[in-house]
């Protein structure tokens, strides 16, 4: 175990920088000490002899002009008691930097520009002075940061060449790790038959693409600043191919399929419900054939049409064990909050706290889950100011739940489609907030109400998972079958208030947000129904031997 003793010299004592350091890096297994504030030379030096430590940081924050005194004096002392085989940390402002610099003794200076994350990679070795310091796939970009989140924003502008210029900057600006292409709805159903796009539509929703070299040109645009890793969703129709383009061209992240979705239930695309589900399983085999992560942005979909709680769980355990059975090593679990908007932070932690714990107990030697947190986009409202301030709060919200990535939505979205000016201040707002969280935050997970709720959610979820179950007894893994996962949206088991007229589900369910949560809801009887009693009404129109008062059963893959 590596030493690091640390303290601010002369007169100085601001000390919040080197406690913030020194937690940081007993987070990464350092052995530490603080040596005090504003200690003479003298004292910094009798400190070494006793501690005999790796690492000495030095801090000093007040006017530069005296700092160059105190540096001679203690540089005549490093050699005259010959003190060898330490490396010297100093932090300070921008201008005592360049005065330490100008000394020789440091062999790393922070200057207080850095965020935690540079701050990490230092203690875990990693400079990020040159390309090849960036890690180039997911697992091992998450592994140099966390506990400091990754970032990643989506851009896709109107053109290919605004797409290209904003990378470039948004790369150089280094305020994010993960760039997420959006390519226009032409591309996603139409990129191998282009013939049958409508060029109204060029550039709705994203940035046009129409071959490999477009993709290729946003791939080299990125090889510079912090040299961010790419990603982009599967398309809505030739799902493989698609992917196979991605890996090619911009060395896709990872890949972001739905289970249900892209289909005729939200109409981004002609597939029945069960060709889609047996498509998108395709896909997350095909990526776990080749260790590319996988995220299954599954559960979000069902929220935002307004499904209750109790959906979004039970579809966000879904997606994990369906990327699980199809061969997937490394799971993205996607954690929308705000959704919908008028859901309560503490009711939004329990949901998802519940979907965590139900998703991680997946988790072996052959299944990796890493959380993904993000805001709702339809939290934001259109007034700018007021929007920068819920781009801030949910980003505090959503870290305690310890994300390994932060996606980062753009304050504007509402107002108007983001800039690349408008994504690098997005992220530096996001950032700010978890250079704030770092420094300490209180758990507000165990919360007893928050605690309530969640275990009544994972309760309410067994529930209806295992009714699912129920409906085919026949079928060796039910949860995993592309039929009975049909039949669960053709009969209303998993339903959502949106999907009301939608001739592939049954649109029936009615919700109510009562005390900031969502559930399920009788308008006849005017009372919140549990989740046993809505799936027996369900399963007596089918089955009238089907109750499912006995279902306890342990959810395993």
């Amino acid at each position: 175990m590596k030493k690091i003793i640390a303290a601010s010299i002369g007169n100085c004592v601001h000390v919040a920088g080197i406690m913030n350091f020194l937690s940081l890096a007993e987070r990464e297994g350092y052995e530490t000490e603080f040596c005090g504030a504003a200690i003479s030379i003298d004292e910094l030096i009798c400190a070494i002899k006793t501690e005999k430590p790796d690492y000495v940081g030095v801090s000093y924050r007040l006017t530069p002009e005296p700092l160059e005194k105190i540096l001679d004096e203690l540089k005549s002392k490093i050699a005259a008691e010959n003190i060898k085989g330490i490396k010297w940390l100093f932090a300070g402002t921008e201008p005592t930097a360049e005065v330490a610099k100008k000394s020789g003794i440091f062999s790393h200076i922070f200057n207080g520009t850095e965020d935690p994350d540079e701050v990490i990679g230092f203690l875990k070795g990693i400079t990020f002075a040159k390309s090849d310091d960036y890690p180039q796939d997911l697992v091992s970009r998450i592994k140099s940061k966390y506990p400091y989140p990754i970032l990643r924003h989506h851009i896709g502008l109107p053109s290919l060449e605004e797409t290209i210029e904003a990378i470039k900057k948004v790369a150089d600006a280094k305020v994010l790790d993960v760039i997420s292409i959006a390519p226009d709805q032409n591309a996603q159903e139409h990129f191998f038959e282009q013939d049958k796009m409508d060029h109204r539509l060029d550039g709705a929703g994203g940035v046009p693409l129409r071959s490999k070299e477009d993709f290729k040109a946003l791939y080299e645009a990125s090889r510079r600043g912090n040299y961010p890793l790419l990603r982009c969703y599967s398309g809505t129709k030739d799902l493989i191919p698609f992917a196979e383009m991605l890996n090619e061209t911009i060395k896709n992240a990872w890949c972001a399929v739905p289970l249900y979705w892209y289909s005729v239930l939200d109409k981004r695309g002609p597939r029945p419900v069960e060709e889609a589900i047996r498509e998108n399983q395709q896909v997350m085999k095909w990526h776990g054939q080749r260790s590319i992560p996988v995220e299954v942005n599954e559960s979000h979909h069902w929220s935002l049409r307004d499904a209750h709680d109790t959906i979004g769980v039970v579809t966000a355990y879904l997606a994990a064990y369906n990327a699980k059975k199809m061969g997937v090593k490394d799971y993205v679990a996607q954690y929308m909050f705000n959704v919908p908007p008028s859901i309560s932070p503490a009711m939004d932690i329990a949901k998802m706290l519940a979907k965590i714990e139900l998703i991680e107990s997946l988790e072996d030697e052959s299944f990796n889950v890493y959380r993904q947190a993000r805001a709702g986009i339809a939290s934001f409202p259109a007034d700018l100011a007021q929007a920068k301030g819920q781009l801030a709060s949910s980003a505090y919200l959503a870290m305690a739940i310890k994300p390994h990535i932060y996606h980062v939505v753009g304050y504007c979205e509402a107002h108007h489609a983001a800039t690349a000016d408008d994504f690098i201040e997005s992220c530096k707002i996001v950032r700010g907030v978890i250079r704030n969280v770092m420094l300490g935050a209180s758990d507000i997970t165990k919360d007893p109400i928050i605690q309530e709720r969640k275990n009544e959610l994972i309760a309410e979820a067994r529930v209806t998972l295992e009714a699912i179950k129920s409906l085919s007894p026949n079928v060796k893994d039910p949860l995993s079958d592309p039929s009975t996962l049909a039949k669960a949206v053709e009969i209303g088991i998993l339903d959502a208030p949106h999907l009301r007229g939608n001739p592939a589900a049954k649109g029936q369910l009615v919700t109510q947000m009562i005390n900031g949560a969502l559930y399920a809801y009788d308008p006849v009887e005017k009372r919140v129904l549990t989740e046993k009693e809505r799936i027996d009404r369900i399963l007596s129109k089918i089955d009238t031997t089907t109750n499912i008062c006995d279902f306890n059963h342990e959810l395993v893959v």
